[in-house]
């Protein structure tokens, strides 16, 4: 031990013998040295490595290092809570004293910078010293600054967005989806991009397999994988363009995918349809009064599968109980129907944006809760309809026959067909499903019927 503190003394020269004449209330800040571009070089680095770089003192190096990467000056005193003998022995090398045996062990960092310059190992002082030893130091500010500038960059290709696009721009910087997706702006840029690219071209129409989208639009055939980050971004920005609600399950990822006309293939997306005529499957089912169902693939050949109906009108309801009904009653004497069965297919919306193009009046019906109006709202951003009793005329005179139904749940949606519908419905706070009014919508069914007929 004697040996120990007698090396201490020859390193620290006249800065051991002096510290005894110096007030122990001094507090001055040790300079936190120059830019590390500039840090000087007369460091006597063999001596500074016996000095600082035990390895017993790599908690002190590491707190003086980390206050200058916050920009703090080098005062007071760094303590260690229940240091091992290890770190007491080095502390007891670079002070020259032996500390307290117990409790933690307190080292004040004017002390050392005056060891440093006195003893010659560092004339630049402590913040030097750290500086040879560890390399340079950058502010965390400086650092965080660079950061978030990269990330701005990263970000950029969102600007071009426009619609409800912009919105999902605004909550995804907000939210952090892509920082949880990739770690750093150099992957994210890249990301944002391919999903801005991608988003800009959904709705696909005529809708096609991912696969096929991908090889057009992306970088592969396999770009929109499912699990990879730009599925999972991409899947989030449709959601806000297409309005599909929250959910979760494979069953509800290509559901979702479907709503902007992404399929994982054109046999499993499909609409259920009453009285459609075009092809002689169709006429059959016509001429029989059943259901059909039309498979994507069946709907988008070379030629129109459906056509226009003499009367001009399809009429549109969103559950099948309602399309089952008007089979049971009217048979082939029932107008076309269109039923989506929840949120729009992308062979019902295939379907019904040819029928429109063509000239056919879409009618539509639904539930009257959140859910229902969401599944309206999604529709009117694909094709034009006009409401089958689905107003807040409407809705107010069924309530009373809803004297059983379910309070609504889930958040409020607008219903820009009729807004005072949203404000209805958010007074009532009933749900009425389309089987409450059935027997209405089958009078309707059956006055057209009739008019068809004339």
């Amino acid at each position: 031990m004697n040996h120990a503190k007698t090396q201490s003394h020859r390193d620290a020269g006249p800065a051991a013998a002096g510290r005894t004449t110096r007030p122990d209330a001094t507090e001055d800040a040790v300079p936190a040295g120059p830019p590390p571009a500039q840090a000087r070089t007369d460091v006597d680095t063999e001596r500074l490595g016996r000095l600082l770089g035990d390895p017993g003192l790599a908690w002190f190096v590491d707190r003086v290092r980390r206050r200058m990467e916050r920009g703090r000056p080098l005062t007071g005193t760094v303590t260690l809570s229940g240091p091992d003998a290890s770190q007491r022995r080095a502390a007891e090398r670079l002070l020259g004293r032996t500390p307290r045996s117990s409790g933690s062990l307190g080292v004040r960092l004017a002390t050392v910078d005056e060891i440093l310059r006195r003893s010659g190992v560092s004339p630049g002082g402590l913040a030097v010293a750290v500086v040879a030893l560890t390399g340079p130091v950058v502010l965390q500010a400086e650092t965080r600054n660079r950061e978030e500038q990269a990330w701005e960059k990263a970000y950029a290709p969102l600007g071009v967005l426009d619609g409800e696009l912009v919105h999902w721009a605004e909550r995804i910087r907000r939210d952090g989806l892509v920082r949880r997706l990739v770690r750093t702006p150099e992957a994210a840029g890249p990301l944002v991009e391919a999903a801005v690219r991608a988003l800009r071209a959904l709705p696909a129409s005529p809708p096609a397999s991912r696969a096929t989208f991908a090889a057009r639009n992306l970088s592969g055939a396999h770009a929109l994988d499912e699990g990879t980050p730009l599925a999972t971004l991409v899947l989030s920005g449709i959601r806000s363009l297409t309005g599909f609600p929250d959910g979760s399950g494979a069953q509800w990822r290509r559901e979702a995918w479907a709503s902007a006309g992404l399929l994982k293939d054109d046999l499993s997306s499909t609409v259920l349809t009453l009285n459609m005529r075009g092809t002689p499957p169709l006429d059959w089912m016509a001429d029989a009064g059943e259901p059909a169902v039309l498979t994507l693939r069946s709907l988008t050949g070379r030629a129109p599968v459906a056509t226009v109906p003499a009367a001009g009108t399809v009429h549109i309801c969103e559950n099948p109980a309602v399309l089952s009904a008007a089979a049971d009653t009217l048979g082939p004497l029932c107008p076309p129907m269109v039923c989506l069965q929840g949120q729009p297919s992308a062979a019902a919306l295939t379907l019904l944006r040819d029928l429109s193009s063509r000239g056919a009046r879409l009618l539509h019906h639904g539930d009257f809760d959140w859910g229902g109006v969401r599944i309206a709202a999604a529709l009117a951003r694909s094709v034009p309809w006009q409401p089958w009793r689905y107003t807040a005329v409407d809705y107010r005179a069924a309530v009373p026959a809803a004297a059983e139904a379910r309070d609504l749940t889930g958040p409020p949606a607008a219903t820009p067909w009729d807004p005072a519908l949203a404000v209805a419905l958010a007074e009532c706070g009933v749900r009425v499903e389309e089987e409450t009014v059935l027997d209405d919508l089958l009078t309707d069914l059956e006055a057209a019927s009739r008019r068809g007929a004339l």
